[in-house]
Order: structure tokens, then sequence, then C-alpha cells
């Protein structure tokens, strides 16, 4: 009965977060958003690749989002087209929060030589603009493929993440259960993951939410580029490049998918701030990262 009510208290306070009426509609705006992108090729009337009808045609009561610049119904690409820039986007910010938590935690705790030897690569790393380093690796023979795309945007990220990290696992190390860990002879992996990693994840979580609508702006940004997946492929982003022209033709062609995109990131923040606040350890990030 005890670990029940545990284990019930656990969810609560997990979802405690949701008291906020912004929360609710944040969550609710995020969850329709991310159902469009992964559901919606069920409910696309036609192929995303067919041609039905006359580029830049109105909307209609056959095509509601009207025709785009090469006569693909609009509708079935928005319906089809959210999931490479939701996954390439979530893949990268995982894989850089593993990398360079990993680092931030070693630095953070370390009292040694380790700490300035990797925080001054993550330094080498910031030298780098990271837009520049993103086409760069984008426009390169090697560089135009999915893993190429979510390494580069992970790499983008590091040094912050990092120096995030870093520094909340700092103010944690020196506390008393740290140390009572320590004088029991727990190895440094174990402090980690149970001491000093479950403490700070006020200062990630209000990182996560920028972190990951950054990621996903990227990638829309090397599609929108071209530098992404390749016509016909039906993506947000590529879109909004490719119908630009027709924009006082056919706005919905342009207007569908970025506002899309616009309610994903938006609705992103206001969930991520909701969490890291319900937490009770929010932290002022940019402080952090100096």
């Amino acid at each position: 009965m005890i670990a029940v009510a545990r284990a019930r208290e656990g969810t609560a306070r997990r979802l405690q977060f949701l008291r906020a009426w912004s929360a609710r509609i944040g969550l609710a705006v995020f969850l329709f958003v991310v159902g469009v992108a992964f559901l919606g090729p069920h409910f696309a009337p036609y192929s995303p690749s067919a041609e039905p009808g006359i580029p830049f045609s109105t909307p209609s009561k056959a095509y509601p989002l009207g025709i785009d610049y090469v006569g693909e119904d609009v509708l079935s690409r928005v319906l089809s087209g959210g999931r490479t820039v939701i996954i390439f986007g979530a893949l990268a910010t995982l894989l850089a929060y593993a990398v360079g938590g990993a680092i931030g935690l070693l630095a953070g705790y370390s009292r040694t030589l380790v700490d300035p030897v990797l925080m001054r690569a993550m330094d080498v790393l910031l030298a780098f603009p990271p837009i520049l380093f993103l086409l760069v690796v984008a426009t390169t023979p090697s560089g135009q493929g999915h893993v190429a795309l979510v390494s580069a945007i992970a790499i983008i990220h590091l040094p912050s993440i990092a120096r995030i990290v870093r520094t909340a696992a700092l103010e944690t190390s020196v506390r008393g259960y740290v140390e009572a860990a320590v004088a029991r002879g727990d190895r440094t992996h174990v402090i980690l993951r149970r001491e000093i990693l479950p403490n700070i994840w006020g200062p990630v979580m209000a990182d996560a939410g920028p972190r990951f609508t950054v990621s996903i702006l990227l990638v829309a940004a090397v599609n929108f580029l071209g530098l992404g997946p390749a016509p016909p492929t039906a993506d947000w982003a590529l879109m909004i490049s490719e119908n630009r022209i027709g924009i006082t033709i056919n706005p919905w062609a342009v207007v569908a998918p970025a506002l899309l995109i616009a309610a994903l990131t938006v609705s992103l923040n206001v969930v991520a701030d909701a969490v890291a606040h319900s937490l009770g350890k929010s932290v002022d990030v940019e402080t952090l990262r100096r």
C-alpha cells in the first residue's frame, strides 16, 4: 500500500504542471500538431505526390486547401509532411543531451584536469557559427543524409548543454547527500546517476523546450533551403519554400505548413516552461550558460 501511495504521489507531482491553463492549452496544441504529423497520412485524401489539379488552384470542395505549384493537393501534403521535422528535431536534441549531458556531468563533478579539458573542447565548438556549420555540413557530398543532419544539429547544441549541466552539477556536487554518498564509497557513475542527475532536472527541463524548438527550426531551415528531403517528398518547410512564389494566388500552400511549425514550437516552449516551474527548480538558463 505504501508503494502504491508513493507511486500515486509521484504521478500527481509529475502532472502538477497541468494546473496552469496555459500548460493545458499548450499540451493540447502540441498533441494536435504531433497527431497531424503522425496520423495525418492515414487521412490524406490523395497521395502526397499525386497531381490531381491545376497548379495554384484556390480552395474548393474537392481540395479544401487548394493545389500547390505542381498540381498536388495541399491538404494531403500538409497531413503527410510533418514527421521529418519532428523526428529529426527530436533525435538531434536527444543525441545532444546524451553526449552533452555526460560531458557536463563529468566536468561538473570532477575536480581534476578533466573539467578544463572538456570545457576547452566545448569552447572550440562554440567558435563555429551554428548556421554556417550546419550549411557547410549539409552541402558536402557526405552531409546530404539524415544521419549527417541529425549529428550536425546535435554538435551545435553540445557546448551550451554541457555548460548548463556542468554548472548545475557543480552546485549539486557540494550538497550533503552527495558528500554522504562519497563517504559511503559509492562509485562515480552511481553518484552521478542516483544523487546528481535526479536533482538537476529543473535546469535541464528549463532548457529542453527551447532546445527542441531550435532543433526543429534548424531542420526546417535546412529543408527550406532545399538541402534536406528532395521533391516530391512532403515536408512542411519544403512546402513553404516551394510555394512561396504563388503565395498571393493560393496562400494556404504556405500558410498551412507555416502555422503548424509555429504552433509546434510555441506550444512546446509553453509546456516545457510549465514542467520546469512545476519541478520547483527553475533557474535562469542564460546564467548557467555563462
